[in-house]
């Protein structure tokens, strides 16, 4: 009787392992999440900082919400994954790489209010960066066509725009006419990234990389075209208020560090972040900016002032590619 109290027992905790195997398995990770969770439906409200959740679970990899407020408050879960998310009024974006494509596919999505899903695209290449125009008609993708990091020689990125009210789909703007100190500029090397509008809807900036050299490129959407303002700036954010543009600059050793511009006098500042940020900064208000950091083997949310003699902060945890309602 012992032997088959034993034997049950010890099927039983076979099966119990087997069961936790298969769940870690579909989850990516540990069964039970690593931060507290409130998982269902996730819906887009005013105050709410929205991200990618990147703590060890089963929603690892999914959109999350907390308080701007509350930061530090339970994570509200959805199942939308995205590798990158924006959102501005009721249109928002989800980039996210295709399982098991290769060479690697990114798929578009692009959602209303409810986070329903108004259009999905799939495109060549892997997520990089992902805004929306502040009165939510346009967004905006920047994807890594070959390389991994600015860092790496060689790469190649692909930046489209999607007008959500005409459907018009623009794959790349490369054929964009750009002018730098007021010549039109010819290259084959040419790529562009980190797109930002206006809140007009209509002017925008983006990032020219060329032979080694970067350059804040302020361009006309209607007229489609764009002049070179600025060198050495990358991955630009503009304020609000759109008087200031938060970007990042690089260093003598390849780093990056945050600076903003002011566009009225062209003077540039930076804040007293002193870690290398390798992030596209997101405004979180008119005097301070959210970026992504990375930490061993995760990534985190950080907040700091724009001012030199702020303090920047850790927001949240295990979380990347910000974005504020």
């Amino acid at each position: 009787m012992k032997k088959v109290l034993a034997s049950a027992l010890g099927m039983i905790l076979l099966i119990g392992a087997a069961v936790l195997y298969v769940v870690q398995a579909r989850g990516g990770g540990p069964a039970v999440n690593a931060r507290p969770v409130v998982s269902g439906r996730l819906a887009l409200a005013p105050g709410n900082l929205y991200f990618r959740n990147l703590a060890e679970g089963p929603d690892q990899g999914k959109l999350a919400a907390v308080s701007a407020d509350d930061p530090d408050g339970t994570r509200q879960v959805g199942n939308l994954m995205c590798d990158r998310f924006a959102t501005a009024r009721s249109t928002s974006i989800c980039l996210r790489t295709k399982a098991g494509s290769l060479p690697p596919l990114t798929e578009l999505l692009v959602l209303g209010a409810d986070l329903a899903i108004k259009h999905q695209q799939t495109l060549p290449g892997t997520p990089s960066r992902a805004r929306v125009s502040p009165d939510g008609k346009i967004v905006n993708w920047t994807l890594f066509v070959s390389g991994d990091s600015y860092a790496a020689s060689g790469f190649s990125t692909r930046t489209g725009l999607y007008e959500v009210d005409t459907g018009r789909l623009v794959k790349s703007i490369e054929e964009i006419p750009v002018f730098v100190d007021g010549r039109r500029y010819f290259a084959s090397d040419v790529n562009y990234w980190g797109v930002t509008f206006a809140a007009d809807g209509n002017r925008f900036y983006v990032t020219l990389g060329s032979k080694g050299k970067t350059y804040l490129i302020e361009a006309d959407y209607r007229r489609y075209r764009g002049d070179a303002i600025l060198q050495n700036a990358e991955c630009p954010s503009l304020s609000p208020d759109g008087r200031r543009i938060a970007y990042k600059q690089k260093n003598a050793d390849g780093s990056w560090r945050l600076a903003v511009l002011d566009l009225g006098s062209r003077r540039v500042t930076h804040p007293a972040e002193g870690h290398a940020i390798d992030d596209q900064p997101l405004w979180r208000d008119a005097g301070n900016l959210l970026y992504a950091l990375k930490r061993d083997a995760t990534t985190d949310i950080w907040s700091t002032p724009i001012t030199a003699t702020g303090t920047p902060m850790m927001l949240v945890p295990d979380a990347a590619s910000p974005a504020i309602r």
